[in-house]
């Protein structure tokens, strides 16, 4: 808990000499200790990413790539004041990858981050992408119980750092899937770190890879857990929280910064000094007041590795306090002028060398820039999330399920399509290795019979202003070719789909005639809140998403961004 209360801020270390660990000048009570921290990595281990948006980055610095990155760790780790410095990380290191760490499970993921020095780390809802039996095995290591084991003579071996899961309680025996708490002793004093994802997480993955846990309120969790590391003598305590909020300014300020984040920080026990959060791959660094009224730290390093925040925390030695009036947190970009890591880089070549041909292999060509994928505005339609629909109705029309209508939500488009090559391809042309990263998530092909009025509650549902949406209350759909619809944003919730407007292939939709709609198994078991999908009858299954979309991009050569199907939204 803090004891002092003055404001704080992204800027150098007041008082650096006071705060020195002894030393001429130092005072010996006070101990420094640096965390660089991040989140939603993702497995982007290739720098690949554009630059983060001009609102937050005007300078658009190149950013990301895990061999940067290594090197940005190190490079700040070595001026960590008396060497005390630790790394740790909010979430969402792994699913949702692309190509190179996804193909494999994200094994090249955890295995770059070892390489990282990654001390802990809270899981995110991606880390359950494919259920809870799975996270353990990242955890713990053991070869993938289909694939094997991609190296034989060097099997996976886990990961080096622990995850945390302080809110994720089985159902069996009560018990955290992963230990909820972490004490680390550096420069002769203790941190606590309770590690946490959001609540919501159940409607953010498959539903059944995670029937057997249960996900629990975060500031309940955040301070059940306090106390307890109070009680273990820790006063220098750290929430790692994978959820947060959106912010209007650069990379290191605050304005405006949004729920959920705002009320989780302002009612979350005093007793926590510094919540490193993620989720909404937003940067910031933020002052938000506990409520106790004491300004405390709140910070969020973009995604995908291009930004990496170095917090100071002072530390009172004697009382095991943090001194809040002292600690300070800046966020750094993640730059690609440093130089390359070679250890990152023989990872990366690793992997590379058993991805082999299939990556590069040429399965479609656009014409022009497709974009709109995950890493944009999640609330509107986009081009390429109703190309994404257009494949899934390509995979669910006809013999292949019937459907008349495809629906694809735009949280899970992973990748747009560039005229300008992302690899090393040709301009203009998709390799596979793109198309992984527009659909890496291993979804099931579906379709269903669905009346109108349920396709309405469905369009209706893309606003929801529940604790299950958490930082997202807006998540739009793309929609196949001939479905249209207008959309009102200022109407009242559940009556913003514009009377009359729906409408196939330029037919008003009956609200009581059944249609056939084509989907993904995670939209039609209800996730992202769409739980108007559950309604669908006669479901029959089809292909993996994967695997269509190639199909889809092989039979319809020279791509345009589809025109925009929806008014108003």
């Amino acid at each position: 808990m803090s004891l002092a209360a003055a404001v704080v801020g992204p800027v150098g270390l007041a008082g650096s000499a006071d705060a020195a660990p002894g030393g001429k000048g130092g005072n010996p009570n006070l101990v420094s200790v640096q965390l660089l921290s991040f989140n939603d990595y993702h497995g982007h281990l290739e720098a690949t990413d554009k630059p983060l948006s001009p609102t937050l980055d005007p300078s658009q610095t190149q950013a990301g790539g895990a061999e940067y990155l290594a090197t940005t760790l190190a490079n700040l780790r070595a001026k960590a004041p008396g060497g005390n410095t630790l790394t740790v990380a909010a979430g969402d290191l792994i699913g949702g990858s692309p190509f190179l760490s996804g193909m494999f499970h994200d094994e090249p993921s955890v295995e770059s981050l070892n390489a990282m020095r990654l001390d802990v780390s809270s899981v995110g809802n991606h880390e359950f992408d494919e259920g809870t039996t799975e996270l353990l095995r990242m955890q713990n290591g053991g070869c993938h119980p289909k694939d094997g084991c991609y190296f034989p003579e060097a099997p996976y071996a886990g990961a080096d750092f622990q995850w945390l899961a302080a809110n994720v309680v089985r159902k069996d025996n009560g018990q955290t899937l992963l230990p909820g708490t972490s004490i680390k002793t550096v420069g002769g004093v203790k941190i606590g770190f309770i590690g946490m994802t959001l609540e919501a997480t159940p409607t953010l993955v498959n539903p059944a890879g995670v029937a057997s846990v249960d996900f629990k309120d975060e500031v309940e969790t955040a301070n059940l857990k306090a106390a307890e590391l109070k009680k273990q003598g820790v006063k220098a305590i750290v929430v790692l929280l994978h959820e947060g909020g959106y912010q209007t300014g650069t990379f290191n300020s605050c304005p405006g910064i949004s729920e959920p984040i705002s009320t989780i920080a302002a009612t979350m026990t005093p007793e926590v000094d510094l919540i490193v959060t993620g989720h909404t791959h937003q940067p910031y660094i933020c002052s938000i007041a506990d409520p106790a009224g004491n300004p405390r730290l709140v910070t969020s390093a973009a995604s995908y590795g291009q930004v990496v925040t170095e917090t100071t925390l002072v530390v009172n030695a004697r009382s095991g306090e943090v001194m809040r009036d002292r600690t300070t947190a800046t966020n750094h970009l993640n730059a690609r002028s440093v130089a390359k890591d070679p250890a990152q880089s023989a990872i990366i070549a690793k992997w590379q060398a058993l991805a082999g041909p299939t990556q590069n292999r040429v399965v479609g060509t656009n014409v022009e820039d497709i974009v709109g994928d995950a890493s944009g505005n999640r609330g509107i339609e986009t081009p390429m999330a109703d190309l994404v629909a257009d494949a899934i109705l390509y995979g669910t029309s006809g013999p292949k399920g019937g459907a008349q209508i495809a629906f694809m939500n735009v949280g899970g488009v992973r990748g747009s399509l560039t005229l300008a090559p992302k690899y090393a391809e040709g301009p203009g042309q998709v390799i596979y290795k793109e198309a992984y990263d527009v659909a890496p998530f291993g979804n099931i092909l579906v379709s269903v019979d669905l009346t109108g009025d349920q396709i309405r509650q469905i369009l209706e549902q893309q606003y929801q202003d529940i604790p299950a949406r958490g930082s997202r209350k807006m998540l739009a759909l793309g929609v196949s070719a001939g479905f249209t619809y207008a959309w009102n944003a200022t109407a009242p919730a559940g009556s913003r789909v514009v009377a009359g407007s729906v409408k196939l292939n330029g037919t008003p939709i009956v609200m009581t005639q059944t249609y056939r709609v084509g989907t993904l198994n995670f939209l039609a078991d209800g996730g992202d809140s769409f739980t108007a999908f559950t309604q669908g009858t006669n479901r029959l299954g089809g292909a993996e998403d994967l695997a269509n979309l190639v199909d889809f991009l092989e039979h319809t050569p020279g791509l345009k961004a589809p025109a925009s199907r929806v008014d108003g939204l």
